[in-house]
């Protein structure tokens, strides 16, 4: 795999939302990190607890960020870039994570090749696989992972480096898509690599799914428009433990693990059904009624599993809040709003990119146009319904996050806005960075990273600081 060629690039022009691979050309893995925070080994995306709470920080991120510079800053090459998931989903250039070992904080991050590069799709030299890591002190190494030429456009949105990689502290796994499976030490050395197919995805929007890791097992959905499936590899040795087909079509939602008080649950959501495995493949329940595209990642708090489905051009955008112990189909029925497992379900709460998450007793949904909705997590009634962020808020593609009573919702420009969480909506911060963002931010050792288009900033108190 390493150090293998792609074949020609084609169909650049697929669909009008399709845009040129070679534009994105190649994900690089390098040293600092924008979506999901694995932390101490634990897979939660984003730095956060199922429910998208964050850990304790050591700031105040309510503060007014002057001048696009909150604190450390990283250049990063390769231009446009940002992934998310589990989020998370279809986000240009770069995807990372974090993980404190003995030896201190690494970012790490996946990306596509410089401009240069990007210019000459059909050069065998391209760089498709790259991965950096940074550490606290700032010496880092980068590693590439193959070259070629890319085999496949990709969305306006995507890139060819959207997936994050995951790290259990002593090494990371970067999965790419068409590009491979990999698994590097903490010295940038391979460890051992995994060939994926490539396989065709809808209007040539590529891939973007992240790997979910769990109790040495990394586990991977790959949705598309030729064979779906599921699959389980060890960490140890890249084997892959067991794959089950889906009857999905193509799909870019990450795999949630779901620990409830019953059992593990591996909860993949698609265009047509959410389902519910075991950690050794075995489906456990299936749930329809999904709309005809998908992106976000569910969220787990109070005992409930949290599922949102949204596409703008659907007449339902639901939201499911589902108790464990599931089994079968739990499908709700025409007239059905709730049953055995179905606790409450909302027909037009979800939005298209951002995931729900829960702060405190209330769920909140944030829409791609900056539209925020407030319910009551355990029983659905409506807190309050839609309230916009700001006349001028632009559009969303990064999952909102809470910490310390705040609901903090970046938008593609650049700007935080920070709500008051509670029964009551309010815009109560502004915090401008003036860059283009799609990725969402990671938290990881009192630390707020957030990846702009040509940056990462590292928001957080300065050593010594009071």
């Amino acid at each position: 795999m390493y150090g293998e060629t792609f074949q020609s690039a084609r169909a650049y022009d697929a669909h009008p939302l399709a845009r040129p691979a070679h534009r994105r050309c190649g994900p690089t893995v390098h040293g600092a990190r924008a979506e999901l925070a694995r932390i101490s080994g634990r897979p939660e995306r984003c730095g956060r607890r199922q429910s998208g709470a964050a850990r304790p920080l050591d700031h105040d991120r309510e503060r007014r960020v002057e001048g696009g510079h909150p604190g450390p800053r990283l250049e990063l090459a390769g231009g446009v870039g940002g992934s998310r998931v589990r989020g998370d989903r279809r986000q240009r250039g770069e995807s990372s994570g974090d993980a404190p070992t003995r030896q201190g904080v690494h970012r790490w991050i996946a990306r596509r090749a410089d401009d240069r590069q990007r210019r000459q799709p059909r050069s065998v030299g391209t760089s498709l696989g790259r991965v950096r890591r940074q550490r606290a002190h700032g010496s880092r190494w980068e590693r590439v992972l193959r070259t070629g030429a890319p085999s496949q456009p990709v969305h306006q949105k995507n890139s060819l480096a959207s997936e994050t990689p995951v790290t259990d502290g002593e090494r990371v796994y970067v999965y790419l898509g068409y590009a491979g499976l990999y698994a590097l030490d903490f010295d940038g050395k391979i460890v051992w690599s995994k060939p994926m197919d490539v396989l065709p995805v809808r209007q040539g929007w590529g891939s973007a799914g992240s790997p979910a890791l769990h109790e040495g097992r990394l586990y991977d959905v790959n949705d598309n428009e030729a064979q779906s499936f599921l699959a389980a590899y060890d960490t140890k040795t890249g084997n892959e433990l067991w794959r089950v087909t889906r009857d999905e079509r193509s799909n870019w939602s990450s795999p949630f693990i779901w620990q409830n008080a019953l059992r593990t649950e591996i909860v993949t959501t698609g265009t047509k059904k959410v389902r519910s495995y075991d950690t050794n493949g075995r489906l456990l329940w299936e749930l329809s009624g999904m709309t005809s595209l998908h992106a976000a990642t569910p969220a787990a708090a109070g005992g409930l599993l949290y599922v949102s489905s949204g596409y703008p051009t659907d007449s339902t955008r639901p939201v499911y809040a589902i108790r464990p112990g599931a089994t079968g189909d739990i499908s709700l029925k025409p007239d059905q709003r709730t049953n055995d497992y179905v606790v409450w379900s909302h027909p037009t709460l979800a939005g298209s990119y951002p995931s729900g998450l829960v702060a405190g007793d209330t769920y909140y949904m944030l829409l791609d146009r900056g539209i925020v909705t407030a319910t009551d997590a355990q029983t659905g009634s409506e807190v309050y319904g839609r309230q916009r962020i700001a006349t001028d808020g632009g559009t969303f593609s990064a999952s909102p996050w809470t910490y310390n009573g705040k609901i903090f919702a970046l938008n593609e420009d650049g700007t935080t806005y920070v709500i008051q969480a509670g029964r009551e909506f309010m815009v109560v911060g502004k915090n401008p960075l003036d860059e283009f963002t799609l990725a969402t931010p990671a938290i990881a050792n009192g630390r707020l990273f957030i990846r702009t288009a040509t940056k990462l900033y590292c928001i957080g108190s300065r050593p010594g600081a009071r």
